[in-house]
């Protein structure tokens, strides 16, 4: 099997090193008998000739991403599996063991909080051979979390879940919340997020309740390269020697507490809120929290249970940034005459929301995360009492907030890397010394930290972004916008006619896989030699590498810090201007296989935003575009601009196929008059659940520019 496995690799568009490490440790596994369960799965891959996913499966560890490790559920060190959690775990208690040496507690009991999501593995998209034994077909993230408890327990760790056969959740925020709670050493959460259904992960906690950054993230993630075995005995035996806890109500109380301590104005409780979890554990934290609070709140039923496949959910992308996630919600207040929608990630961290139009217009706005940021920021600097106003965003968040925040006379720390994690290490610098990258004071000045990516904290209590306290903010905000007659869009509005119109977007190319890596590495490697000095009609004015050692974050402090830092800022202006108006950012996500493009166009100083919506709007998305083209460009990927409008969600490669396969085929057929049967389906399977909707807009784009063809083609699909 190694020697077919050689000669195929050969064959693969990857570097000498990839093949190498992915043979190394294909061995390994093939001759330990600890991996002998996942054998029956290797050997058909091998039988069937899928090299692609060999090689994807061995040529690395699952790394650690901005806070710990993601991805698919499979066979493999690059997939996650008992083996990949249990080193991750092992790993994790060598640090703790670390640090308590490092301030002379050797020997003190350890304690660790883990928390756990929907998720169960089902192979939903029949990557593995069905008539072979399969080991972590129907791990649920419960399971992992059980096997996670027996390695702490191995290690002499106490541990705090859930108790067996529980029916509810301890959510991301939660978890934060708790661990600072209960004075743990740690915590560790199985949530893949937002990710699609076939994925999981571990995201570990320290014990102020955020994640590690660098460098300590990477003296963790070195523990984990070290493990060469883990210690672990059985879940029911840790419960029997008394390592692990129950978690108990008290602590969820304490949790949907302090975040009422977060109201700003107890008066305000008129709005009428429908909710959807995307069959996550938000039901447990912004429903709760809301209600509590004195909301009304109706729940979207097809969404409500927890399903770990996502089964209800548009794409089967339960991610609040994807505006189709919420239409079910949408369109039940449309029916109730509610005020607001709003949704979480399965793990409750991320806020979706949806308002009504601004005042005596019909239906419903989505909130992109930016946006919501700034109405959180708005409603909490107007409407709260701060001596010492302190504000922290992420660099690819938009500037808007900054701007909110300075008139407000707010501090601002407004260049944090992507990762709520660096806004959990602010808070702790905050308290440690009241110092924090040129802002001065205490967490008890703290009044919002945001990212782009839905992500809001509202108090210190917690280290990690809360979508219960964004969603307290908004429910408030919205009730006293509604004495006056007015709508969270009327607000924004508001804020746009004071500060000026700003307009963001965001693009992302999925490249899967070890040649999809090389793809994204090669990318930054040839943005950085050679950046582009023209991007459609814009001027590079200036383009800033935030891995430079000489900038202004200094040295690189360890690898995660490098690869954190892999962000190449572009400021841009418009012919004949010498000042930048718009900025474009490029990074490699930290926990999906895609490269991110972030794009903000800022309007005309003066001019009404009514008018200047719809022009910088279109020109933020043909920049984005027309970045990406250029920038797949440098990878041989030539794709029109049009196919670039398939979703996000959708793998480059399959946004190739559609360019240069199924749509011609599709146009051969109608000029043919040949009968189209199923083909438009079968050549869209591949593409991920409700393909038709994936596809839609590349589809109208390309209709509108042909005629008569085009209206055909559009009919085809769907579209």
């Amino acid at each position: 099997m190694l020697a077919a496995a050689k000669g195929a690799f050969e064959a693969l568009p990857v570097r000498p090193e990839v093949r190498a490490a992915a043979l190394a440790n294909l061995a390994r596994w093939l001759e330990n008998d600890e991996f002998a369960p996942y054998h029956p799965q290797i050997h058909s891959m091998v039988a069937r000739e899928r090299w692609d996913l060999l090689l994807d499966s061995f040529y690395q560890v699952l790394p650690f991403g901005t806070g710990g490790r993601r991805g698919p559920v499979g066979v493999g060190p690059n997939r996650y599996n008992p083996w990949t959690l249990g080193a991750s775990v092992q790993g994790h208690v060598a640090f703790l063991r670390e640090q308590q040496a490092q301030r002379g507690q050797v020997g003190a009991p350890l304690h660790v909080v883990i928390a756990y999501d929907v998720r169960c593995y089902k192979d939903a998209n029949n990557v593995y051979d069905p008539a072979v034994p399969n080991p972590c077909l129907g791990l649920s993230s419960r399971d992992f979390a059980e096997l996670a408890a027996g390695v702490y327990a191995g290690n002499g760790v106490a541990t705090t879940l859930l108790p067996p056969g529980s029916d509810t959740y301890v959510s991301t925020p939660e978890l934060s919340f708790a661990i600072r709670y209960l004075t743990a050493n740690g915590g560790l959460n199985v949530s893949a997020s937002h990710n699609p259904p076939d994925d999981n992960g571990g995201k570990f906690y320290n014990a102020r309740g955020g994640q590690e950054v660098p460098p300590d993230d990477e003296q963790m993630a070195g523990h984990v390269d070290r493990v060469d075995r883990v210690r672990s005995v059985p879940f029911a035996e840790a419960r029997a020697q008394g390592l692990v806890r129950d978690y108990a109500p008290a602590t969820h109380d304490a949790y949907v507490a302090e975040n009422l301590t977060t109201s700003l104005r107890r008066d305000a409780r008129s709005a009428r809120v429908v909710f959807t979890g995307l069959h996550g554990t938000g039901d447990t934290t912004v429903v709760e929290v809301l209600r509590a609070a004195g909301f009304p709140v109706d729940v979207e039923p097809t969404q409500a249970p927890h399903d770990g496949a996502f089964t209800e959910v548009p794409f089967r992308t339960p991610n609040p940034e994807v505006r189709q996630s919420m239409d079910r919600a949408v369109a039940l207040a449309t029916t109730l005459g509610a005020d607001l929608v709003m949704a979480c990630d399965p793990d409750a961290d991320r806020i979706g929301l949806c308002a009504r139009n601004a005042a005596g217009a019909a239906g419903f706005r989505f909130f992109t995360g930016n946006e919501i940021a700034v109405l959180v920021t708005e409603y909490r600097l107007t409407q709260g009492t701060w001596k010492n106003p302190i504000v922290m965003q992420t660099e690819v968040t938009s500037d808007l907030v900054r701007r909110v925040a300075v008139r407000h006379g707010a501090q601002v720390v407004a260049d944090l890397m992507v990762g709520f994690k660096y806004i959990g290490d602010g808070l702790g610098q905050l308290e440690d010394t009241g110092h924090f990258r040129g802002v001065t004071g205490r967490p008890e000045d703290f009044v919002v930290g945001v990212e782009e990516s839905h992500g809001v904290l509202v108090t210190s209590a917690l280290r990690d972004k809360d979508a219960a306290g964004a969603a307290l903010a908004l429910a408030e905000f919205a009730s006293l916008l509604a004495r006056d007659g007015r709508t969270l869009s009327d607000a924004l509005e508001a804020v746009w006619a004071r500060e000026g119109y700003v307009h963001n977007e965001l693009v992302s190319t999925v490249m899967r896989g070890a040649a999809g890596k090389a793809r994204i590495d090669r990318i930054q490697a040839s943005m950085r030699k050679a950046p582009p000095t023209e991007i459609g009609k814009w001027r590079v004015l200036e383009v800033t590498d935030r891995a430079d050692p000489k900038g202004s974050l200094g040295p690189i402090r360890s690898g995660t810090d490098a690869a954190s830092r892999d962000v190449l800022v572009f400021r841009l202006a418009e012919p004949g201007a010498t000042e930048p108006t718009a900025r474009l950012l490029l990074r490699p996500s930290g926990t999906e296989p895609k490269n991110k493009i972030y794009v903000e166009v800022v309007g005309r100083a003066g001019v009404p935003p009514a008018q200047e919506i719809p022009r910088v709007a279109a020109e933020a998305r043909a920049l984005a575009l027309a970045f990406a083209h250029g920038m797949l460009a440098r990878v041989e990927i030539d794709l029109p601009l049009w196919a670039l409008r398939v979703s996000d969600l959708v793998a480059i490669e399959n946004k190739q196929h559609l360019a240069e396969v199924l749509l011609p085929e599709v146009r051969r057929r109608i000029a043919a008059n040949e009968p189209l049967a199923t083909v438009v389906d079968d050549g869209l399977r591949a593409y991920g659940k409700d393909p038709r909707g994936l596809v839609a807009d590349a589809v109208r784009a390309w209709a509108a520019e042909n005629g008569a063809e085009g209206e055909k083609v559009r009919a085809a699909f769907g579209a």
